[in-house]
C-alpha cells in the first residue's frame, strides 16, 4: 500500500521525523525512552508560560497504586470554571502526561479551564482493567475535589488523543454506567476504540501507511488486553466500539485524519452516537496520517486545532 501521494504537501516533511514505531517486548523500553528524550527537548524548547502546574498523588483504585496527575490552571481566573479531564495517547503502552504539555496549556490559556490530566499505568505492564480503573479513580476524584479547584463539578469535560481518546471513549461509558460523575462533553481525538480493525478480513485500502501502522495496533490491542485482538468477550470499557449501546452518552466531538489506521472505527462510532441521538461533531481531515499535528504549523493542523479548542469551549462556557 503506497498512501504518500494522498498525503497533504503540509504534512510530508514530519513523516522523515516520524517513522513507524517497531514496537515489541523487546523494543518497547527504548522507544518509551526515546520519547520521553524527545518529550523533555519539546518541554525546554517550549516558550515560558504562566499557566500554573501542580502535581498531585491520589488515590488509585482499590488495592492499586496511588495515581499521580497534573493540574493545569490559569493564572488570575477567578469564580468557578470548566474542567477537562485529558488523558495522554501512546497506543496504551507508552506515554506520560507531559506529552501534551503545550496543549494543555494552550487549552488553559484559551478556554480559561482548569485541566486536569492523568499518568495511568501502561500496558503491557498493567492490562486491561488497570488503566481505564486509574483514569477512572483520578476522574472521581476531580469531581469530588472540583470545589477546591475552582472548578464547577456540572462542568467537566474529558478528552484525549489516540489511545487516550480509546481511554476517554470508555472512560464516558464507564461513568455513565456508574452514575457517579456527571459530564458535560467528550474530545476524542483520533481515538483507538476498537480491537477488531487489524482482524478485518478487507482493511481500508487507504488508511494506516504512516506513524501507526497495523503491526504497532495489533502490538497496542495485544498488549491491553492480554491475548489477540478480535477475540469474543471483550470489555466495552477496553474497548469502546464494542458496547452495546451507546444511548445516554455525552455530546462528543470526533476528529480524525482521512489517513488515519482508526478512520473506519471512528466514524462507525459516530454513526452509532448519532443514531442514538447523541449530539455529535465528526470532522475527517483530507490528506492526514495518524498523529498528523506533529506538524505544527500545517493549515490542517491549525484547523483541526480551532475545531477542537472551539468546541470544548462551547462545551465548558456555555
Amino acid at each position: 500500500m503506497d498512501t504518500k501521494h494522498l498525503v497533504d504537501p503540509d504534512l510530508l516533511p514530519a513523516l522523515e521525523y516520524m517513522p513507524p514505531f517497531d514496537l515489541s517486548l523487546v523494543t518497547l523500553p527504548l522507544v518509551r525512552s526515546a520519547m520521553a528524550d524527545m518529550m523533555n527537548q519539546q518541554r525546554a524548547a517550549a516558550p515560558p508560560s504562566d499557566v500554573v502546574v501542580e502535581e498531585k498523588r491520589i488515590p488509585g483504585p482499590a488495592g492499586a497504586p496511588d495515581v499521580r496527575v497534573l493540574i493545569y490552571s490559569p493564572p488570575g481566573v477567578t469564580g468557578t470554571k470548566g474542567g477537562y479531564f485529558h488523558i495522554h495517547g501512546g497506543g496504551y503502552v507508552m506515554g506520560s502526561p507531559e506529552m501534551m504539555d503545550a496543549s494543555n496549556k494552550a487549552i488553559v490559556t484559551e478556554i480559561g479551564c482548569v485541566v486536569c490530566t492523568v499518568d495511568y499505568r501502561l500496558a503491557p505492564d498493567t492490562p486491561h482493567p488497570g488503566p481505564v480503573e486509574d483514569c477512572y479513580a483520578a476522574l472521581k476524584w476531580f469531581h469530588a475535589n472540583a470545589a477546591s479547584l475552582g472548578v464547577d463539578p456540572n462542568k467537566i469535560a474529558i478528552g484525549g488523543e489516540s489511545a487516550g481518546g480509546g481511554l476517554s471513549a470508555a472512560l464516558g461509558l464507564l461513568a455513565r454506567d456508574r452514575g457517579e460523575v456527571p459530564l458535560v462533553f467528550q474530545l476524542l481525538i483520533y481515538p483507538m476504540i476498537d480491537d477488531r480493525t487489524v482482524t478485518r478480513a478487507e482493511p481500508h485500502p487507504y488508511a494506516g501507511e504512516f506513524i501507526w501502522d497495523a503491526k504497532s495496533n495489533h502490538f497496542g490491542w495485544h498488549s491491553l488486553l492480554g491475548h489477540a485482538p478480535g477475540a469474543e468477550g471483550v470489555s466495552h470499557y477496553a474497548a469502546a466500539a464494542r458496547t452495546e449501546s451507546v444511548a445516554g452518552l455525552p455530546p462528543t466531538f470526533i476528529s480524525v485524519g482521512a489517513l488515519d489506521i482508526f478512520l473506519d472505527e471512528d466514524i462507525d462510532y459516530a454513526k452509532r452516537l448519532l443514531a442514538a441521538g447523541v449530539p455529535t461533531e465528526l470532522h475527517v481531515y483530507p490528506g492526514a496520517y495518524h498523529g498528523f499535528d506533529v506538524a505544527f504549523d500545517a493549515d490542517v493542523t491549525k484547523r483541526f486545532r480551532r475545531d477542537a479548542v472551539e468546541a470544548l469551549k462551547r462545551a465548558l462556557t456555555k
